[in-house]
Parts: C-alpha cells; sequence; structure tokens
C-alpha cells in the first residue's frame, strides 16, 4: 500500500457558526395614564408582532436618546406631545431574532388627542382589564408588575424577579 502526501486544508476553528448573533434593539416605550387608565396601542399587521397590543413607543435610532425616541415615536404613531418621559424600567426579552431592550418612561399627554396613526388601534385600559389583551411577551413582566398594583406613578416600588415563557428571568431594572 502506497501512502499519497495530502495537500494540507485549512480547516476553519468553527466550519459551522454555532449560533447565529441577534441584534439588539432599543425601545422607548410611554406608560401614559389618565383616570386609572393605561393607553395602549395596538400593532398593525404585517410588522413584526402584528396585532398584539403594547405600551406605545419605537425603537431608537443612532443618535437619538431615549426620551427624543419616545417623543418622535408617540408624536408620529398616535399624534400627540407628552410631558417631559420620565425613566420608570428597564426590561430586556430575547426573542430567537433578536433581543429587545425596552424602556419604559412616565409620560402625560400635552398636546394633542391620540389617534391611531402607526398602529390600528389604541385603548385606555385599567391595570385589571390588561390581562384580556395579547401583548408580546417582553411586555407581559410590565403587565404582571401592573395587574399587581404597581404603578406608573411609583417609581421606587420594589421589583421581583419575574419568569417568562421559556423557564429563565427576564432581565428588570428600575430607576433606584
Amino acid at each position: 500500500m502506497r501512502c499519497t502526501k495530502r495537500k494540507k486544508e485549512k480547516i476553519p476553528a468553527h466550519p459551522l457558526p454555532l449560533t447565529p448573533h441577534a441584534s439588539r434593539i432599543q425601545v422607548a416605550a410611554g406608560l401614559i395614564s389618565r383616570d386609572g387608565r393605561y393607553l395602549i396601542a395596538r400593532r398593525k399587521a404585517g410588522v413584526h408582532l402584528g396585532g398584539f397590543w403594547e405600551f406605545p413607543g419605537g425603537k431608537r435610532e443612532q443618535g437619538e436618546s431615549l426620551e427624543a425616541c419616545l417623543r418622535r415615536e408617540l408624536r408620529e404613531e398616535l399624534g400627540i406631545e407628552v410631558t417631559l418621559p420620565v425613566f420608570f424600567r428597564i426590561i430586556s426579552h430575547a426573542y430567537p431574532e433578536k433581543t429587545v431592550e425596552l424602556h419604559f418612561f412616565r409620560c402625560s399627554i400635552a398636546a394633542g388627542e391620540e389617534r391611531a396613526l402607526g398602529c390600528d388601534e389604541v385603548r385606555w385600559v385599567a391595570a385589571g382589564e390588561l390581562a384580556g389583551f395579547e401583548f408580546p411577551p417582553a411586555d407581559r413582566p410590565l403587565v404582571e408588575l401592573l395587574q399587581k398594583g404597581v404603578t406608573c406613578h411609583a417609581a421606587s416600588d420594589p421589583l421581583p424577579s419575574l419568569p417568562h415563557e421559556g423557564g429563565g428571568q427576564v432581565g428588570v431594572t428600575s430607576d433606584e
């Protein structure tokens, strides 16, 4: 049997990607309350998580502060101007395709009447009624907090570590 010398092949350290790196998206969302009710918006059909309800807001653009992002998004989506946004909570959630970091801010409507401009519908809902609306997984820890009586008016409330679907923990922080 005769052995022939084979050309050495360069084998990459990881021939197949181990896991794709999910992108991280920062979102500013408004906790707008009036007369004991929260303003929620239904996402347009055909977009990521279309048809789900959410606390209105949107993705932060490069170079934009989260507060400016929230004001811009509320103007574009609802036609309203809001008071100075006050930080309330951050909730991070890993979806298969991306990680969303939700920055929730307390604010009130300063000018305008809310209209569904960049969403399918808007509603004012009491905390106890939020369970009747389907929210994306990233919003559910906040919905649970609000249903337990943690209000967006008390930024110093203690924050439990809440489980999320899939068994892990959702990162929840406050402005303490």
